[in-house]
């Protein structure tokens, strides 16, 4: 019974604050876009500022735009009051953020912006507020009910205001042409970045290859793939080209043919012309591709003229946090 009603606030809630999204989507202003080019014109930094759960939001959007190309960094009014003002350049815009606009640690701070002819917008529900009369553009965070029950408490206000902050980032994104490399760029040890940086020469297995001849027995490959330690051996030619794999999952099938013997050469067994690859500087995320399509569990690289060089294998990806 409780469970019912538990589901049934939150669905309220999440109904509540979709609705103040659409609404706000539907009666969007131009100011918006005027913001959007005051921050493509900025030749500085944004700065975003704000108090209490505006000074939150307004911390994560500094943190989107910071990571989506547009310099950006948060600055809270209480510091910037002492000694932190400092950090505003001439060549910085500020985006303030209060929902009621009359913040005493924000409205401080509000005429030394101005008096250095920084550039401000201000992100509140009340055009004729302190924030609104000082901001040269301001955008509306003016919600009709919170979904708090008391309509008291921030929350469709902070969810409008969060939503915006990522739409104003998209807008400088798309305007600015920022792609994944240069998202990855600044996330150079995140899943994305090792997706489009990781190269197979960083991940590849060089030495102790199992490797033998394509002539060698069964006996001989079973060794060789309990000393690789790969789950497989590599077969080549007389002039050392690859020409077969043998898994042990090829040993365990054979092993079930009545006609087994140890000493029938390996060849026989093995997967011939097996999927191979000769470009080290292709992305370990395309070999994850390529062995995911192909429902393999490893790869060999192989040089210009067939030879192996090294090889890939899925555990490898999955260590590397290329697969998961």
């Amino acid at each position: 019974m409780f469970m019912d009603n538990y589901l049934a606030i939150a669905k309220e809630t999440l109904h509540t604050e979709a609705k103040t999204l659409v609404e706000a989507a539907d009666n969007l202003e131009g100011s918006f876009s005027d913001a959007v080019e005051m921050i493509l014109a900025c030749r500085g930094k944004l700065i975003v500022s704000g108090v209490g759960k505006s000074g939150l939001i307004g911390a994560k959007m500094a943190a989107t735009f910071a990571s989506t190309g547009t310099p950006s960094f948060f600055l809270h009014p209480t510091e910037a009051l002492h000694g932190d003002l400092g950090m505003i350049g001439k060549d910085d815009s500020v985006l303030a953020v209060s929902y009621s606009g009359e913040s005493d640690e924000l409205s401080s701070i509000l005429p030394h912006i101005k008096r250095f002819n920084i550039p401000l917008i201000g992100m509140t529900r009340n055009h004729h507020s302190t924030l609104g009369r000082y901001s040269d553009v301001v955008i509306s965070i003016r919600v009709n009910k919170e979904a708090c029950p008391l309509d008291i408490a921030p929350t469709s206000s902070t969810t409008l205001t969060l939503a915006l902050g990522d739409a104003l980032a998209i807008c400088l994104m798309k305007t600015r042409g920022f792609a994944k490399e240069d998202f990855a760029s600044f996330h150079p040890g995140g899943a994305l970045g090792k997706r489009l940086f990781v190269k197979v020469s960083d991940i590849m297995r060089r030495d102790n290859l199992p490797i033998i001849s394509q002539k060698s027995p069964m006996k001989e490959a079973i060794v060789a793939i309990g000393e690789g330690r790969l789950g497989t051996v590599f077969l080549v030619n007389d002039a050392h080209e690859m020409v077969g794999i043998l898994s042990d999952g090829d040993v365990r099938r054979a092993l079930m043919q009545e006609q087994f013997s140890l000493e029938t050469p390996a060849i026989d067994y093995a997967t011939r012309e097996p999927v191979t690859i000769s470009d080290e500087s292709m992305l370990a995320s395309d070999v994850l591709v390529l062995i995911e399509r192909k429902k393999i569990q490893i790869l060999a690289v192989t040089d210009h003229n067939g030879h192996i060089s090294g090889v890939v294998h899925l555990h490898d990806l999955v260590e590397k946090g290329i697969a998961s």
